[in-house]
């Protein structure tokens, strides 16, 4: 894939702008990118030089792929990932049951980097490395600009709009006087490994849930080139029960759990350190918008918590963030009005999944759920329908649903 020349120094960035998004992750690129295709004057930047890293699963779920197609950039990611058919759910009994679905694994490095030449081809303006400061207001309280710097500069650009996509750490959040919330809502942590000769027993996704990784579960996702992401994921990270846990503790366990991730690990040829990141879920956590910024993204709380995947939700809500901009007018009370009205129509989305977390503190569920669909295709076609996003998961994850699986 041909690079486009983001690195500038930070005195290339201009006095004045349109809309300032900050954060080239989806969330921001995606933003960026329809307002640019629009004709609107965007700046782009990042706190770090362009390709960079990202701690994240990297898998790419229905909601994804369909965020990417209207992008139009679907076919670029699939050129460069690997695809799946289904997602393999593992239970506490060891019983698995596949879930079919449109799915592939792409290591985010390749997918911001996609994702942020389709903005720079669009027409946005990229400058990287460039650390977000402070949001300047004017007398009223207004949005009206931000202060930017990299190795000791600052840089002040004035903008119409600014857009926050600046992921789950909340520093911007609090420059900002946006963050409601400073801890995560969960934990994960991730390695890279290569094994050519595991194809076959990992050739799709895969899940595993066990009473000692209780609040999470471990994945394996297959990736280009014979790579594998492996790790581990606790969600509500922050309660009393979870905060003592050593997320590497829980990578151990799920080592001695898996037999495939423990054979991965040891004949694997390791492709860097254990990283992890926290994650800021159900669209909570943070001020949503106030006249003159947006927040957007994961700094928006746009991760499942029952999954602990925000990649398609972040695109959706940098998607929704451009639209809001480009209401007509484009005052704020339009602009925020507008804002506001799509995230709330994701929220009930984010609240089932919040209640369908419960198979994440009660792993036995799982098996409950899996045994019912090896042996009920009705069962099995409702768990696709989920991966899928056509039907909601609280209604079969909550109490009421196990009981139709149960008796049903």
């Amino acid at each position: 894939m041909k690079m486009p020349d983001w690195n500038h120094p930070l005195s290339s960035l201009p006095e004045t702008c349109e809309v300032l998004v900050v954060g080239a992750g989806p969330a921001g690129s995606a933003c960026a990118q329809q307002l640019a295709a629009a004709g609107r004057d965007v700046v782009l930047v990042d706190a770090q030089a362009f390709p960079r890293d990202k701690v994240c699963g990297d898998g790419l779920v229905p909601d994804t792929h369909a965020a990417l197609r209207r992008l139009g950039v679907h076919d670029r990611v699939m050129a460069l990932a690997r695809p799946a058919a289904a997602a393999r759910c593992v239970a506490p009994s060891g019983r698995h049951i596949d879930v079919a679905g449109e799915l592939a694994v792409l290591p985010r490095r390749e997918l911001d980097a996609l994702l942020c030449t389709a903005a720079v081809e669009a027409g946005a303006r990229m400058v990287a490395p460039a650390k977000f400061l402070l949001a300047r207001r004017d007398a009223n309280g207004r949005v009206v600009g931000a202060q930017l710097s990299h190795g000791g500069q600052t840089r002040d650009v004035e903008c119409r709009w600014l857009v926050l996509a600046t992921g789950a750490t909340p520093s911007a959040l609090l420059a900002a006087n946006l963050c409601e919330r400073r801890t995560p809502s969960a934990m994960a942590l991730r390695a890279y490994v290569r094994h050519p000769g595991m194809a076959a027993e990992l050739g799709n996704p895969r899940f595993v849930w066990h009473r000692q990784l209780r609040s999470g579960y471990g994945w394996i996702f297959p990736g280009p080139d014979d790579t594998y992401n492996i790790g581990v994921g606790l969600l509500d990270s922050h309660t009393d029960e979870n905060q003592s846990r050593n997320l590497r503790a829980v990578f151990n366990d799920y080592l001695a759990i898996d037999p495939l991730a423990a054979r991965l690990m040891q004949e694997g040829e390791s492709l860097g350190e254990l990283k992890g990141a926290p994650l800021r879920c159900d669209l909570d956590g943070a001020r949503w918008c106030e006249p003159g910024v947006l927040v957007t993204g994961e700094a928006a709380g746009a991760t499942y918590a029952f999954t602990g995947e925000g990649i398609g939700k972040a695109l959706e809500t940098g998607m929704a963030a451009s639209a809001a901009l480009q209401t007509s007018p484009a005052e704020d009370a339009q602009v925020l009005q507008a804002y506001r009205r799509s995230l709330d129509a994701l929220r009930p989305r984010f609240e089932m999944y919040r209640k369908a977390a419960t198979v994440n503190r009660y792993p036995a569920l799982v098996s409950l759920v899996v045994w019912r669909a090896r042996h009920s295709p009705r069962i099995a076609q409702r768990l696709s329908d989920i991966l899928n996003e056509r039907r909601m998961p609280g209604n079969l994850l909550s109490w009421r649903g196990l009981r139709g699986i149960i008796f049903g």
